[in-house]
């Protein structure tokens, strides 16, 4: 026998069916979506050797020689990165840092700009020595005016020791170099948990896995295999770029102040047609009377002298003991004689080397 249904009760059943087939294409739209998953950003990682691609030597416990291991092993040996990104490791050096160069300089430039606009990556890792890492992310800081991430990562301990930090720096670096959140940075640096700028941030320490310390600053931010925390909102926009020198990087040399200091260095370097001299001054950027007279000497002859310390930490300002006006040197203020070196060298390159207008390209930067 069939019952007949009342109006109600059909407008119930209507509903129910309705709700059920709603239900299950929002199920049906879900799992579509849950299998669609977006892309995984794309990270070229460009090798440069350094600790994090060093073994170990018999030589002592804690010997070992820089470089010897691949970018690709090292990025293969780093559990869970392929979850991170889409890698893509390429060779440029495999050299200790000690030996770094301005002909590698001038090739990581070139194939980071020439990977951002063939669009062939979301973000850059260099893998590198520690010793001459800040002056390397100076330089690239300096020139690269992409978007896009670049990060430099090393380590403190070969890649044979029991506790081995360079596959926990990098897999940190590539997690940077893919977050959304590090554009518009310029270039970084990654290590022991932390992010940092290129201009604050230099190695304080020989052997310590914290030895990137940055004196008169602090870190940008932290990073662990499960956040990135930045302690502030990235910058409007990138800051005019300096253009890599056609010519390659002029001589600069660095002489260091210390008691019983005569101008035998300053000499040495005029005669071996440096285009600038700078001071790894005592106290604030300070020397000597007779290292002075030379380099305010040299100086008279268009080379350009540049005041800096050999201090951790504190500015170099103008006009406090030394007459820099009279003098016509410029002082680099928090810019240590590395990295002075460098921004001295790109300005000579561009063109500029009049005291004043190297000045103001110092202020600039700050």
């Amino acid at each position: 026998m069939t019952l007949s249904k009342t109006p109600q009760q059909v407008l119930m059943h209507s509903i129910a069916i309705a709700a059920l087939t709603l239900s299950a294409g929002g199920y049906a739209l879900t799992a579509a979506a849950a299998g669609t998953e977006s892309p995984k950003p794309r990270i070229l990682v460009l090798a440069t050797g350094g600790t994090i691609a060093s073994t170990g030597d018999a030589r002592s416990a804690i010997g070992y020689n820089a470089g010897g291991v691949t970018g690709e092993q090292l990025t293969a040996s780093v559990p869970g990165l392929d979850k991170l990104a889409t890698i893509k490791a390429e060779q440029i050096s495999n050299i200790g840092s000690q030996d770094m160069n301005s002909k590698v300089w001038y090739q990581l430039a070139a194939r980071i700009k020439q990977a951002f606009e063939r669009n062939e990556a979301d973000g850059i890792v260099i893998t590198h020595g520690t010793d001459t890492m800040e002056e390397t992310a100076f330089f690239l800081d300096n020139v690269l005016a992409a978007s896009q991430p670049v990060v430099l990562v090393g380590s403190m301990r070969p890649s044979t020791a029991v506790s081995a930090d360079g596959p926990g720096n990098l897999y940190e670096a590539v997690e940077v170099a893919a977050s959304a959140q590090s554009r518009n940075r310029g270039v970084l640096v990654v290590l022991n948990d932390t992010i940092h700028s290129p201009r604050w941030v230099t190695k304080t320490n020989t052997t310590s896995v914290q030895t990137f310390q940055n004196p008169n600053g602090g870190p940008l931010g932290y990073v662990d295999p499960a956040s990135i925390r930045y302690l502030a909102a990235a910058p409007a926009g990138r800051k005019g770029s300096l253009a890599v020198p056609n010519a390659g990087l002029p001589r600069v040399d660095i002489v260091y102040a210390h008691a019983d200091m005569d101008a035998t260095q300053i000499d040495d370097a005029v005669r071996h047609d440096a285009k600038g001299i700078v001071l790894a001054g005592v106290g604030d950027g300070n020397a000597s009377k007779a290292a002075l007279d030379a380099l305010e000497a040299a100086a008279r002859t268009g080379i350009v002298v540049v005041r800096s310390s050999r201090v951790g930490a504190g500015f170099v300002n103008r006009n406090v003991e030394v007459s820099d006006d009279k003098t016509g040197f410029v002082v680099s203020y928090d810019l240590n004689p590395q990295k002075a070196r460098v921004l001295t060298q790109l300005l000579i390159g561009n063109g500029v080397s009049a005291a004043d207008k190297v000045q103001k390209a110092f202020d600039a930067t700050h």
